[in-house]
């Protein structure tokens, strides 16, 4: 944010608050405050937002087909092991 202010500095005007002194060189804090005057003049480039609302869902008279249902897959059980014989 602070390069785009710095880099801003020199298009805005200043436009100093009634208690503020007039500055010959802006500060990051000035070029915020006149930044909506470069708002303005640009305007907004993206589109405007699409309305909120419940979606429209399926069409009336469309046919639906159901998912595909795949097998489940399992692991094999696991044979017992067999005991060793104990060795005297």
């Amino acid at each position: 944010m602070t390069w785009e202010l710095w880099l801003a500095r020199d298009i805005v005007a200043d436009q100093p608050l009634p208690w503020q002194k007039f500055l010959g060189h802006l500060t990051p804090g000035r070029v915020a405050q006149a930044i909506g005057s470069i708002l303005a003049t640009i305007g907004t480039p993206p589109r405007p937002p699409k309305p909120r609302a419940k979606s429209p869902g399926w069409k009336t008279g469309q046919p639906r087909q159901r998912r595909i249902r795949y097998p489940v897959v399992r692991k094999t059980t696991t044979k017992p092991r067999k005991q060793q014989s104990e060795s005297a």
